[in-house]
């Protein structure tokens, strides 16, 4: 029998890097470890709402660097950068609360997602925001299959429903598909992420699988060239 992998694990140092990038020793590792848990935590609570795709770390001996990748950094900053000035006094006061272990030179980077409707995170996002609106959940995991398949890009979609839906008594779980979704080719770009939808009757979960085309190496791609070049 076959064995369920995450599809990011699955495909870490081939085709994915690391969300926290740092190197420490035994007495730094816990709490370095402890301070990226506790704080992407709070801000995957804090910014839900701002579409936000990745949070990551990284971190040097002088410097610690947080880098939010989203698809409206307009929301996060805010008027004048109100926003983004507030998010920092609110995670400055995380830290001193739980007493984190973070250097003095502490950065935080915007980064705009430039094809948001192929970023998996995102869609769950937009999947649980129409849910939570008491849409149907048949038309909004219809119009979000659509309004992905036409990004630049994609090549297949999956997403899956589960929970009472529509409000009904028993569980169940509800999946629409399109294209092709290759999970156990590890060249290919696989995106996945988990959502909640907290409805008045219960919690839905929301899976969402994006295949955006396989990713080859620098020496295939050449050997795929001159493969393909005709003889004079």
């Amino acid at each position: 029998m076959s064995k369920v992998v995450h599809p990011y694990a699955h495909r870490l140092v081939t085709l994915r890097d690391w969300k926290s990038r740092w190197i420490a020793g035994d007495k730094k590792y816990q709490e370095y470890l402890r301070s990226d848990v506790l704080m992407r935590e709070y801000l995957v609570k804090k910014l839900r709402g701002s579409y936000v795709s990745v949070i990551e770390f990284e971190r040097s001996q002088k410097a610690t660097r947080l880098i939010i990748r989203t698809s409206r950094p307009g929301m996060i900053i805010g008027r004048n950068g109100e926003g983004l000035q507030k998010l920092r006094l609110d995670i400055d006061k995380l830290i001193r609360k739980q007493k984190l272990l973070v250097a003095t030179d502490f950065k935080i980077d915007l980064v705009e997602v430039s094809n948001p409707d192929a970023d998996a995170a995102i869609v769950a996002q937009g999947v649980a925001e129409a849910l939570e609106k008491r849409l149907p959940f048949r038309r909004v995991l219809k119009q979000m299959v659509e309004k992905v398949m036409g990004a630049k890009g994609v090549y297949g979609v999956r997403v899956v429903l589960g929970g009472r839906l529509g409000g009904a008594e028993i569980a169940r779980s509800e999946e629409i598909k399109r294209g092709s979704v290759p999970l156990q080719t590890i060249r290919a770009d696989v995106d996945f992420a988990r959502e909640k939808a907290h409805m008045a009757y219960g919690v839905i979960g929301i899976k969402v699988w994006i295949y955006r085309g396989e990713i080859f190496s620098q020496k295939d791609d050449a050997k795929n060239k001159s493969s393909q070049a005709k003889p004079i």
